[in-house]
């Protein structure tokens, strides 16, 4: 396994493509808004939708703080191209072991929300799963490299996403 991973040792990736794969659904989900817009709710519907949008974007952003708050203490890098020098499991990596890019979906699916253009809701998912294939399976390549048993015991205890 090792020799799988020594090419991911010194970082994931070169490009830091999950804000690229979000900022992309965002400004895709408005475009396609204008373009083709779908029905969405009115009323006490729309209003309740919005307010569920307001809520979900506050969490979003409460989980990227913890996130962030608990890497700078560690001392670690948040970006995604970068070598990581300490394993996260405290926090809210005791929880996901993606916060942020839970978050960063939660964010495009509240904007849907909020905004009432419906294209969100499948561009979140489609920039969630982008984000896997070309970010967390290499993430973990790393982390495993790095971190050897301890990343692999820490994967069994907590999930991917959720």
């Amino acid at each position: 396994m090792a020799t799988d991973n020594k090419a991911f040792y010194e970082r994931p990736n070169r490009i830091p493509w999950p804000p690229i794969i979000y900022a992309i659904a965002l400004v895709a989900g408005w475009l396609f808004g204008r373009a083709l817009p779908l029905p969405w709710f009115g009323g006490n519907a729309g209003e309740m939708l919005f307010a569920g949008g307001v809520f979900m974007i506050l969490a979003a952003l409460a989980i990227d703080f913890a996130a962030m708050r608990t890497m700078y203490r560690a001392r670690t890098t948040i970006l995604p191209n970068r070598k990581s020098d300490h394993l996260m499991t405290k926090g809210i990596f005791a929880v996901t072991r993606n916060p942020i890019y839970v978050a960063n979906t939660m964010l495009v699916i509240g904007a849907g929300l909020i905004s009432g253009i419906g294209w969100y809701f499948p561009l979140a998912f489609v920039a969630a799963y982008a984000t896997q294939k070309l970010a967390i399976e290499r993430e973990e390549k790393h982390l495993e490299s790095h971190f050897g048993k301890a990343y692999r015991d820490y994967k069994k205890r907590v999930k991917r996403w959720f």
